[in-house]
C-alpha cells in the first residue's frame, strides 16, 4: 500500500465573505434624496427614476426604512421594466431613515393621522398631483388614511399586510414592553424577537434563515429610540372608519377608499386576519385581495416574482405601463434567472442559523425568549407546526 505523505499548504488565505444587505442594490437605484419640512416635522424622501413620469409613493412598516422595506424588491430584475414607467418617491417616517439623528427625550412624535397629513407637504414640495401609493404594514395604514382624506390625489393603492382596525390587547401589550426596552436599553433580544415575528411570522423564521439574517442586520442599524416613538404611534392608531355599503344612496357619502386597491399578504403572515378584515370593509368593485402561498409576512422579499406579476397586471388594468407585453412569460423567465443567480451566490455564503428554533406559545403570541443555539442546520427543512395568528 502506498505510503501517504503530509502536504503543506502555502499561500492559502481565508477571506471573510461580505454579508448581504438590502442596501447592496438600493444604493445604485436612488437618484436623489431630500429632506422635506412639514407642519409635523421633517421627512426624508429618496427619489428613484425620472421625475416627469407617473408617480408612485412608497411608505414602509415599523422596523423598516426605504432601504430595508423596498430596496430588495425594487432591485429585483423583473421589476425593472415596470420601474422604467414610474418615478418612485420613497418616504421615510420621521427619524427612521439610515443614520438618523436621535430625537430629544421630549420630542412629540406625529400620530398616524398626522403622518398621513405630512404627505400633503411632500406632494406640494415635489409638485405631485396624483400618485399610486405602495405601503407595507404601518405604511399601508398611513397611505390609506391619506387616500380617505385626499381621494383626488390617489390613483390606486397597493397595500401589503394592510390593517384597518386599532391594536388589540395582545399586540398592545407586546409593543409596550418592546418600546420600553427600545427607549431604555436599545435593541434588546425581546424587541428583536417581536419585530422579527411581526415581519416574518413563525414559519419563515424557521425556514428562511438567509433572509431573516439579512433583515436582522438592517434592523439593528436603526435608531432604537426613534423606532420606539414610531411604534408608539402605530399601537395608538385609530380605526380607519371605512365600512362596506350596499345601499347605493349611502354609498355616495360613505367614508371609503374610492380608488382601486390591491391587498397582498402571505399564507403564513401574522397579519392574514387583518387583511381579511380590511378587505371585508372595502367596496368589492374596487378591491382585490391576494394571498401568496409559501410566504410569510415579508412578501416583497420572500415572493418578489409573484408580487411583481400581480403589481404589473394591476397597474396595466388601470392604463399604466400599457406597452409592456407578455408579462407572465417575461417575469417567469427573469424570476428563474434571478433564482439561479441567487442560489449560485448562496452556495458561497455561510449564514448562522441564529433564528431557526423560535416557537410561538399556544395562544399564537410572539416568542418571549430565544435559544442561544439552533436545533436545526440552516439548510434543513423544518417540520410543519403552524400556530394560531396573533389575536388583535
Amino acid at each position: 500500500m502506498e505510503k501517504l505523505t503530509d502536504v503543506e499548504l502555502i499561500g492559502v488565505q481565508v477571506q471573510d465573505v461580505r454579508p448581504r444587505s438590502f442596501s447592496d442594490g438600493a444604493a445604485g437605484i436612488i437618484s436623489a434624496e431630500e429632506n422635506v419640512q412639514t407642519e409635523h416635522g421633517v421627512v426624508h424622501v429618496a427619489i428613484q427614476g425620472e421625475r416627469q413620469k407617473p408617480v408612485m409613493i412608497t411608505y414602509h412598516d415599523i422596523g423598516q426604512n426605504n432601504v430595508s422595506g423596498f430596496g430588495g424588491f425594487f432591485s429585483f430584475g423583473s421589476m425593472q421594466p415596470l420601474l422604467r414607467h414610474f418615478c418612485i418617491y420613497h418616504v421615510n417616517a420621521p427619524g427612521q431613515e439610515e443614520n438618523a439623528a436621535q430625537f430629544p427625550e421630549n420630542y412629540v412624535y406625529p400620530t398616524m393621522d398626522q403622518l398621513a397629513d405630512m404627505l400633503v407637504s411632500v406632494c406640494s414640495h415635489f409638485g405631485i398631483k396624483r400618485f399610486v401609493g405602495f405601503g407595507v404594514g404601518a405604511g399601508a395604514n398611513i397611505l390609506s388614511r391619506f387616500a380617505i382624506a385626499h381621494h383626488e390625489k390617489v390613483e390606486a393603492l397597493v397595500l401589503i399586510n394592510g390593517v384597518a382596525k386599532p391594536a388589540g390587547w395582545t399586540e398592545w401589550g407586546y409593543q409596550k414592553v418592546s418600546n420600553w426596552y427600545l427607549k431604555g436599553k436599545g435593541m434588546t433580544e425581546f424587541s428583536e424577537d417581536y419585530l422579527l415575528w411581526h415581519h416574518f411570522g413563525k414559519e419563515t423564521l424557521e425556514r428562511n434563515h438567509d433572509l431573516v439574517t439579512v433583515f436582522h442586520n438592517s434592523l439593528i442599524k436603526q435608531n432604537p429610540f426613534n423606532l420606539a416613538l414610531f411604534c408608539d404611534s402605530w399601537i395608538r392608531r385609530t380605526d380607519l372608519g371605512v365600512w362596506r355599503q350596499t345601499d347605493p344612496e349611502k354609498k355616495k357619502t360613505a367614508k371609503q377608499l374610492k380608488c382601486p386597491v390591491l391587498e397582498v399578504t402571505g399564507s403564513s403572515s401574522p397579519h392574514v386576519d387583518d387583511t381579511v378584515d380590511m378587505n371585508s370593509r372595502l367596496d368589492p368593485a374596487n378591491a382585490n385581495w391576494l394571498k401568496l402561498s409559501d410566504c410569510g409576512g415579508l412578501v416583497l422579499d420572500e415572493q418578489p416574482g409573484k408580487v411583481c406579476e400581480a403589481l404589473v397586471l394591476f397597474l396595466q388594468g388601470m392604463g399604466f405601463a400599457a406597452s409592456m407585453s407578455n408579462t407572465r412569460t417575461k417575469i417567469s423567465r427573469q424570476e428563474s434567472h434571478d433564482s439561479d443567480s441567487f442560489l449560485a451566490r448562496r452556495e458561497s455564503l455561510t449564514y448562522p442559523p441564529t433564528y431557526s428554533d423560535r416557537r410561538l406559545s399556544a395562544s399564537g403570541s410572539p416568542p418571549l425568549n430565544r435559544p442561544r443555539a439552533s436545533t436545526y442546520p440552516a439548510t434543513q427543512t423544518q417540520p410543519e407546526d403552524r400556530s394560531p395568528l396573533l389575536d388583535k
